[in-house]
């Protein structure tokens, strides 16, 4: 027995030596909800016990166990929700995938009270070491961009889709409904890939994308290719501020950053014998433009190696429910430093609804990665002076038409499930009958033109109006379309007064003879009534809605034009372009406004208002970027300041012109970001008239003023039209977004996310004598701004429901006259707008 049991404790002890085979595995990753980015170091533990891990630098994780200690599995993230998973205890093998949201927690709860903060210290050594760190300190670098944009619809009724006639025969692309990544279902409805080249040289800056492949989804429209490229979503983190759409925030390593976050220091770990420090960040204060995240930090170098960011919940941004950003870099192969390797940029939109369970969400998610990255290397300055690549952004002919062969070969990552389908559901749609016909109805109510061939009826909202001269006034536009010639367009209109009994009409066409750099010639004919005075986005009289909202006591103006065009545009790659025209024009205004009986005709046959100008415009515009349709395009603005130099000469004599003159014109323009102070608009004027004899008022200066409740931002809103006239002036017109401004510090409006602006707009004017002895004794009570330039200020709110705006505007000079009713130096004024 003795030996027996010698035998049978030798067995245990070796036995208890032995590593103990795990009887359950349960693996898994833990995710950012928003984003599905993998959490790296994330802290597990089964609920009520001591057993628990921390997730690798993939944020991977593995228990292997001989018995499961508890039926719940919760993961801790600095900054995020607490989250807990059922585990079932009868699985030999399971895997738990979290998907984690951020909450509300504040830095300030976990605070350790001490002399010195070690998080303030640690910024302080990142800002230092900025413009070590700065990728843009390079002299040169070039880098390969895969850029991945994709929208999603979420929030689908899919029984209602499935069953409403109209959605019905589309049934299918519910197929596609994703509901395994994400906590709601989502339908992926459209994709757009491109693989560019992307160059930059720091002295002189200069940028250059050129885009080697790109791939839309029911969409080919090269300048919307271009927009789409990665130039447009370069986010650099060093930077002071960060865009967000057309919001600046404050960045989480802004050398001003103490002043609008908070830090804490919440971990450290090594990866690859290098150590690495995580540092947490939120607002200080809320509803302002500072996000709340994270970033790892590599504590030598104090470069980052990973920033997350989030738009909190309260900031002043519509139709946004969240936004994410994270950004990792890599080092260089040399060690000579850290640059950008990927990043990410999500954003959940949701649509107005008449209830907040009634919305449709939209989900953006982009994705760009940078390889082959190649630092201060002649070749990389030398394809700036390539002649073959004149602009900034350049759309080679080859990259819409390329294989799916390329494609696979070339994509920094494949595409998944979701994503595949998405070309063969756009596809499919394309082809079908009916989706042609609601696309084609959405796109006439949105845009107001109706296509037929080669043909195209519209604006519909010129269809009816009504003035006191006209009365009732219909009116039909017609223009061709690309089928009828791509880079030719004819359009024109005709109009008719049931009260006066007049037709009018217009006659245009515009011949594209380049787009890229833009060259075209231009000619129209017209008869019609003018406001007597064009600029920028004037109201004009043919609108129903403009009479509903006009101040009252002040009669309309009306002028009939007889107007003969030709233009020839030229541009050139540096954003310089010229314009020439000839313009032949005869005025016939209408009572209370002077008529051609008021001014002497000098027996030589030629008409009093009637005039033949030549004129020619020089602009310089650098970097203005456009959004282009099939023949107009749309200015996106540029970065710079915009100048804008007109010179203009009268001849006498041509077709009845009745005046020799020069005029001249100048006006400087810019939009100023001011972060965190909003940004600046600014518009600076002016001009001069040259002539040996008197003009009648036609050929002068007349100031826009502003008729109408609705608010125009580029008139003088408190000014009546042909108020004041001159010869000579110099102006202004400036207005400061302040954004959220005293409603962030007012906690029942700050929800309201109401925006603050103020404007100021200003003129000073001259009028010879000759002149004033022509215009001022014409039967018309024209003014002039000399002794006492004209000045209106104003401020007001914006984004009352997310669109509206209300301007309060005083005008402040001249002084008012005895008796002047008050309508005349305060107004308040209304208008639309919609953005982010």
């Amino acid at each position: 027995m003795t030996g027996r049991k010698r035998t049978i404790a030798l067995i245990i002890c070796i036995i208890s030596f032995l590593p103990i085979s795990a009887q359950y595995k349960i693996s898994g990753k833990v995710k950012d909800a928003h984003t599905q980015e993998l959490i790296p170091f994330a802290t597990l533990q089964f609920v009520g016990t001591n057993t628990g891990m921390v997730t690798d630098a993939e944020g991977s994780f593995l228990f292997e166990l001989p018995a499961i200690p508890s039926d719940s599995l919760l993961v801790r993230v600095m900054g995020y929700q607490r989250t807990v998973l059922f585990v079932d205890k009868n699985l030999k093998d399971q895997t738990l995938n979290f998907e984690i949201s951020r909450g509300d927690v504040s830095l300030k709860q976990h605070e350790v009270k001490a002399n010195v903060n070690f998080a303030l210290i640690l910024l302080r050594h990142i800002i230092r070491r900025k413009p070590d760190n700065n990728y843009d300190r390079l002299s040169n670098y070039r880098y390969e961009i895969y850029n991945k944009l994709e929208l999603d619809i979420k929030n689908l009724n899919t029984t209602k889709l499935s069953r409403n006639r109209f959605t019905k025969p589309f049934s299918f692309i519910l197929q596609n409904i994703d509901s395994t990544s994400e906590t709601k279902p989502f339908l992926p409805v459209f994709l757009t890939e491109s693989i560019s080249d992307y160059y930059f040289q720091r002295s002189p800056k200069k940028t250059k994308e050129i885009i080697k492949a790109s791939r839309t989804s029911g969409l080919d429209n090269e300048s919307v290719s271009k927009f789409l490229g990665g130039m447009y979503q370069n986010v650099n983190i060093y930077d002071n501020h960060i865009p967000v759409f057309d919001k600046s925030f404050v960045s989480p390593i802004s050398n001003s950053g103490a002043l609008y976050y908070s830090y804490r220091i919440t971990d450290t770990q090594y990866i690859n014998q290098q150590r690495f420090i995580k540092m947490n960040f939120q607002p200080r204060r809320k509803g302002e433009n500072a996000f709340i995240g994270e970033m790892w930090v590599q504590d030598s170098t104090y470069a980052i190696q990973k920033m997350t960011m989030a738009v909190p919940g309260d900031a002043n941004i519509n139709f946004v429910r969240k936004i994410s950003m994270v950004q990792e870099y890599k080092p260089f192969p040399d060690s000579s430093g850290w640059f950008l390797a990927k990043d990410k940029f999500i954003v959940d939109f949701w649509t107005p609804g008449l209830k907040p369970t009634k919305t449709m969400d939209f989900i953006g998610r982009k994705t760009t990665t940078y390889e082959k990255v190649m630092i201060n290397d002649t070749s990389v300055t030398n394809l700036f002076t390539e002649k073959r690549y004149p602009e900034n952004i350049v759309l080679t002919d080859s990259a819409r038409y390329r294989t799916e062969d390329f494609w696979q070969s070339n994509r920094h990552e494949g595409l998944s499930k979701n994503e595949q389908s998405i070309y063969r559901m756009v596809d499919t749609l394309q082809k079908m009958p009916l989706f042609q016909k609601y696309s084609n109805t959405i796109r006439f109510l949105a845009t107001g033109y109706k296509p037929f061939g080669m043909l195209e009826w519209g604006p519909y909202w010129y269809l009816f109006s009504q003035n006191r001269l006209e009365g009732f006034r219909v009116r039909f536009d017609l223009g061709t379309t690309p089928k009828f010639h791509k880079d030719l367009y004819l359009n024109g209109y005709l109009a008719y007064g049931f009260t006066d009994q007049h037709f009018k009409g217009k006659l245009s066409a515009l011949w594209l003879l380049n787009r890229h750099p833009r060259m075209y010639v231009y000619g129209s004919f017209i008869r019609d009534l003018d406001n007597g005075a064009n600029y920028y986005d004037e109201v004009g009289t043919d609108n129903i809605f403009s009479v509903a909202i006009r101040k009252p006591g002040v009669p309309q103006k009306f002028m009939l034009i007889d107007e003969k065009r030709a233009e020839f545009f030229k541009e050139y790659y540096s954003g310089f372009s010229h314009h020439l025209s000839v313009v032949h024009k005869q005025f016939m205004p209408f009572a209370p406004l002077p008529t051609g009986g008021f001014f002497p005709h000098n027996g030589s046959g030629l008409d009093p208002l009637t005039n033949m100008e030549v004129a020619v415009k020089l602009r310089y515009a650098f970097r203005e970027e456009f959004l282009e349709g099939n023949y107009y395009r749309f200015s996106l603005g540029s970065r710079y300041p915009i100048v804008e130099v007109k010179y203009a000469l009268g001849l006498k004599g041509v077709l009845k012109s009745n005046y020799n003159y020069h005029k001249t014109s100048f006006t400087v323009s810019d939009y100023v970001k001011t972060p965190p102070f909003g940004t600046i608009y600014y518009n600076f004027f002016g001009g001069k008239i040259f002539s040996n004899g008197a003009l009648p008022y036609t050929m002068l200066e007349i100031h826009p003023g502003n008729e109408i409740y609705y608010y125009n931002k580029y008139a003088f809103n408190m000014m009546n039209r042909y108020e004041f006239i001159s010869d000579q002036y110099a102006g202004f017109n400036v207005e400061h977004t302040i954004g959220s401004g005293i409603f962030n510090y007012i906690p029942g409006i700050r929800k309201l996310k109401f925006r603050q602006f103020w404007t100021a707009k200003g003129v000073i004017g001259k009028l010879s004598n000759e002149n004033k002895a022509f215009n001022l004794n014409a039967g018309y009570p024209f003014k002039t701004l000399e002794g006492s330039p004209y000045i209106e200020v104003g401020t007001g709110v914006e984004n009352i429901l997310k669109f509206l705006r209300v301007d309060f505007v005083w005008r402040v000079a001249p002084k008012p006259l005895p008796g002047e009713p008050y309508e005349k130096r305060f107004g308040i004024f209304g208008s639309f707008r919609l953005q982010f």
